[in-house]
């Protein structure tokens, strides 16, 4: 079912991958409800609902895309959705209407060929600056969960106290995984998370104070009538909003996709076979998801660790989808983990230098191609968005071939892409 042989990989690599992507992104079943929480949803709802969105996405990219991206909520969205409630004071349940339109509307948009057709339209040079870019945004992702790099208000960012047990464990954590890895150990990325959770269970940081299982809250329906979302939507005009979950939710995750296909090694050529179905697993997970109380969902760039454990196909994803369902009952032990994180923070970093390597596939004696891909893997760490630096690549590469004369190499698609970035990036709220 999954072509293991064809793929080459077995099924304990593949589980391995599966573990090892799912301890990188559990985290967001207990900050996704703290973020969500500030918006008057109760945690609960949040807590199943996370974990329902996450099941439906990523087992539909296991069984109908064969493919080790994991989907669940996406960090971000869910902070703008608290702006949005707060800011226009409306009840929670009137802004998850609007999540529900936009999931409608972009379940539509995978089912045309419009989603394929941005992966194709993407040049080669800026799908390189994406896998890079990508890279450098989950490797200071890393650093900054740990408190290596933290807030500095001279510099913005800066280093900070390696004497703190997070930066030690994390620095002791990331020493152990690179020998694993400088050995040829297979599955050195999740042994190296096995170890360092060990360290922190000795040391005192990992506590399960309030035990390991516990029942899981049944699921609530945050609306029930898909005709009271529109009307909801049509009364408080939330068409912004709706365009701007919309925009960030395709961008996001069709870079996601691309930077961690072209990883595992699944891109043919500039295309991505089975894009139809993998783009369908986001749109369905986002729609599903808004009914029982969370944000947009997005392809998770915490699966690139799952990837360079060698996880190549839906099986990996798979595994995660159980996980997930596995965690609904041992809320406890996933939130003391989930809480250090030192013990996932390693191998984030080590994925993500071995994805900067893409950037060898750049032209770089070419401006008009170079330099939009070099604002990508720039814009990315720093904003904090993959979206965004997507935007900056895209406006500034048509912009770039039409002062140099070559603009009979772009297509009406690339351009129309363009314009949606730029009204991302210059109107809507991000």
């Amino acid at each position: 079912m999954f072509r293991l042989k064809e793929n080459g990989t077995d099924v304990k690599t593949e589980i391995v991958s599966g573990f090892t992507t799912f301890l990188t992104m559990v985290y967001i079943i207990v900050v996704n409800p703290a973020i969500l929480s500030a918006a008057g949803v109760p945690f609960n709802t949040v807590f199943m609902a996370t974990i329902i969105s996450a099941v439906v996405g990523t087992l539909w990219m296991a069984l109908f895309a064969n493919y080790p991206i994991a989907i669940a909520p996406g960090l971000g969205m869910n902070a703008y959705f608290v702006t949005v409630v707060t800011t226009q004071k409306m009840d929670y349940s009137v802004a998850f209407a609007a999540v529900f339109v936009a999931g409608i509307i972009f379940l539509i948009l995978s089912l045309t060929p419009f989603r394929e057709k941005i992966i194709t339209a993407i040049p080669h040079n800026l799908k390189a600056g994406i896998t890079a870019g990508i890279g450098l945004f989950i490797a200071f992702l890393g650093f900054r969960m740990t408190g290596i790099i933290v807030k500095n208000d001279s510099n913005l960012v800066g280093l900070g106290n390696l004497h703190s047990p997070e930066a030690l464990l994390a620095i002791v954590g990331l020493l152990i995984t690179l020998i694993f890895l400088a050995l040829n150990v297979k599955g050195a990325l999740f042994i190296g998370m096995i170890a360092t959770g060990i360290i922190s269970f000795f040391t005192g940081e990992l506590k399960f104070t309030d035990g390991f299982v516990k029942l899981p809250p049944m699921p609530e329906f945050v609306f029930t009538n898909p005709i009271h979302a529109f009307s909801d939507v049509i009364s408080h005009s939330l068409y912004a909003v709706i365009l701007s979950f919309l925009l960030i939710t395709i961008f996001d995750t069709t870079g996601t996709m691309i930077g961690v296909a072209k990883k595992a090694g699944l891109m043919k050529g500039e295309s991505l076979p089975n894009a139809k179905q993998a783009l369908l697993g986001d749109a369905i997970a986002t729609t599903v998801g808004s009914v029982f109380g969370t944000t947009p969902t997005s392809a998770y760039v915490e699966s690139s660790a799952g990837v360079a454990t060698g996880g190549r196909t839906g099986l990996t994803t798979l595994t995660v989808s159980i996980l997930f369902v596995v965690s609904a009952f041992f809320a406890p032990l996933v939130g003391a983990v989930s809480g250090i994180s030192a013990i996932t923070a390693p191998a984030l970093i080590i994925v993500g230098s071995m994805m900067i390597g893409a950037v060898k596939e750049i032209d770089w004696d070419t401006l008009d191609e170079a330099f939009p891909a070099f604002l990508v893997i720039l814009a990315m760490p720093l904003t904090s968005s993959i979206a965004i630096g997507l935007a900056f690549g895209f406006i500034s590469y048509p912009v770039l071939k039409v002062f140099t004369g070559k603009w009979r190499e772009l297509n009406w698609f690339l351009i129309l892409i363009a314009i949606l970035f730029f009204i991302l990036v210059a109107f809507l709220p991000h």
